[in-house]
């Protein structure tokens, strides 16, 4: 046997019932020659980590642009906190860890610059409006390797697709789709009190009795719940389902409408829509990938492709050089 058979052989004899078996994908959208070492879960996990997209989440908002503070999140680092999170539940549940963690690790792949105020941009101006799940998917398909994609298993791109809302093929997704609200309702909390614009004391007193006082309390308790619970499903116990979901519409309420926090999103959408119209009429300047894109597909989705892909910093950077006057040097 080779090092993945045996592999295979020991999730048959570990995992529970109703766990991905990586024997058992319904495989690629092109054939590939089995790896004799890994598989082909653990194969999706590693071109994940390897890509592009990947690297360029480490200079993309997650709740707080451009914070001059060490310690805020980027979208890479709230990945990762998701990807923690989303392995320890598979773990305890005896679900499949690789493939819990590639879902986790690639849902965020086509997140645009300057977190969901650039979604919210992108969606208005684009013809074909704009989802970051479907534009996460279309990353790992078409936008990778310079067109060719990751080629990831049906499995990990349904788990990607379904992350946001929707209903996962695998208990491994729907893990991933509750460990990604758990994750940035905590972080989000930690990073707005670390703004000054939330006190501990402003949190839902019937949550913090059910969830915990501090991040890492919270974290637990739900965890402890789904594992707890999970039988058929994934699911937690009805106490703490509301106290979880009311903690989540206390941020939709009071923190993601904040004027601290929307003053700059305003600025964030304006720069993102600028691209978007600058690009539609410029095309030329686009790199040679994306107008070849245009060419075989159509320019708004080229476009939207371009700029969705950048990072915070490029955004800006390209808006700076094509809006703004530049010093006189001579």
């Amino acid at each position: 046997m080779t090092i993945r058979e045996e592999y295979e052989a020991r999730e048959r004899e570990f995992l529970r019932a109703g766990a991905a078996l990586s024997c058992e994908t319904r495989g690629r959208r092109r054939y590939e020659t089995p790896c004799d070492i890994r598989t082909e879960y653990q194969r999706d996990r590693d071109r994940v980590i390897h890509s592009n997209a990947f690297r360029r989440m480490k200079q993309k908002t997650q709740v707080f642009l451009a914070p001059t503070g060490d310690h805020y999140r980027t979208r890479l680092t709230h990945t990762l906190e998701v990807a923690q999170i989303a392995r320890t539940i598979s773990r305890a549940l005896r679900l499949n860890e690789d493939l819990t963690e590639a879902i986790a690790l690639a849902h965020d792949l086509g997140h645009t610059p300057f977190g969901h105020a650039g979604e919210r941009a992108l969606d208005r101006v684009c013809t074909h409006g704009f989802v970051h799940s479907r534009q996460s998917v279309r990353v790992v398909d078409r936008l990778e390797k310079d067109g060719e994609g990751l080629n990831l298993t049906y499995e990990v791109r349904n788990g990607i697709a379904c992350h946001t809302d929707g209903r996962a093929v695998t208990l491994e997704g729907r893990v991933v789709l509750l460990s990604d609200k758990l994750a940035y309702v905590n972080h989000d909390i930690d990073d707005a009190i670390r703004a000054g614009v939330l006190e501990e004391g402003d949190l839902p007193r019937e949550c913090v009795r059910v969830l915990g006082h501090k991040k890492s309390a919270r974290i637990n308790t739900v965890i402890h719940s789904v594992v707890e619970n999970s039988t058929d499903d994934i699911r937690m116990s009805p106490e703490v389902d509301r106290a979880q979901s009311e903690l989540r519409g206390f941020l939709f309420r009071e923190l993601y409408v904040n004027p601290t926090v929307k003053s700059e999103e305003v600025r964030a959408e304006g720069v993102v829509t600028a691209l978007y119209e600058y690009f539609l009429e410029h095309s030329d300047e686009m790199p040679r990938f994306y107008r070849e894109i245009a060419r075989q597909e159509d320019l708004p989705r080229a476009v939207c492709d371009y700029i969705a892909g950048m990072t915070d910093s490029y955004a800006v950077r390209t808006y700076r050089q094509l809006f703004l006057p530049k010093a006189w040097t001579k």
